[in-house]
């Protein structure tokens, strides 16, 4: 393993981060704290308990969810795509480095700076709503899975996309859509039957879903069922890495 070189691309992708720290951990912040503002202060103040949790405490690990998402999936993505762009991509993959250290180097520095925002947001979160963590090893372990899985998906994004305009259109036109659909701010047995049948349907239901429970213990579907779903997408993600270096997909034409 060439330790040299994944750390100089985390270190690289690191340094990044330190540039843009408004855009990178700035604006995510005041935008997770408006939403605590809004619908856990102003709005969870009129809205009875769910499954025992205030309104404002329950929305928590959705909203968490959804920034770790969408941040994982930018990072990543961005991270890729700007040597494709420029070209300089091929210089790493000249270099002798395989592609699981230049996947490690990449999608390790993401999912650092994802967790890093998850640390300050969760700071942010108790200034204004008062929560608690009974299960901190299995918080964690959701938290890991998340912020991999999801820097993997925006690696294999940063590839397949080909301009700056696709960069945005997955996260903002089918992950955001689906976090707000996947339980962020209710319960899912607070929908009629049927509608509770089709929301199974959406994988981000048993992220959130497992976060939540680590945070206070309840769920709408079950935590092994939840932690299979994530595993399952994380290898899926892994093989279409594998494929892209495999094939040069984008990469090597």
């Amino acid at each position: 393993m060439n330790w040299y070189a994944i750390h100089a691309i985390y270190r690289f992708e690191m340094a990044r981060m330190g540039r843009t720290l408004m855009q990178s951990i700035a604006s995510p912040v005041i935008s997770t704290s408006l939403y605590f503002v809004v619908f856990g202060t102003a709005i969870g103040s009129r809205v009875g308990d769910i499954d025992g949790v205030s309104y404002g405490a329950f929305i928590i690990p959705g909203l968490l969810m959804l920034s770790l998402m969408t941040e994982s999936i930018s990072n990543a993505s961005f991270g890729i795509f700007m040597p494709k762009y420029s070209g300089t991509i091929y210089e790493v993959l000249s270099a002798p480095i395989s592609f699981m250290e230049i996947v490690l180097g990449y999608v390790g520095a993401a999912a650092t700076k994802s967790l890093i925002l998850a640390v300050i947001i969760l700071l942010t979160a108790r200034a204004f709503i008062p929560y608690h963590i009974e299960h901190p090893f299995w918080m964690l372990l959701f938290l890991l899975l998340t912020v991999v899985t999801f820097s993997l998906f925006g690696f294999v994004l940063g590839v397949w996309a080909q301009g700056f305009e696709k960069l945005q259109v997955v996260p903002m036109m089918i992950i955001t859509p689906l976090t707000f659909l996947g339980g962020s701010f209710y319960s899912i047995s607070m929908l009629p039957p049927f509608w509770q049948t089709v929301t199974l349907f959406n994988p981000v239901v048993y992220l959130v879903s497992g976060f939540r429970w680590s945070f206070y213990g309840v769920a709408d579907v079950g935590v092994g069922v939840s932690v299979a779903m994530t595993a399952a997408f994380l290898l899926l993600c892994l093989a279409a890495v594998a494929w892209i270096f495999r094939t040069g997909y984008h990469l090597k034409n």
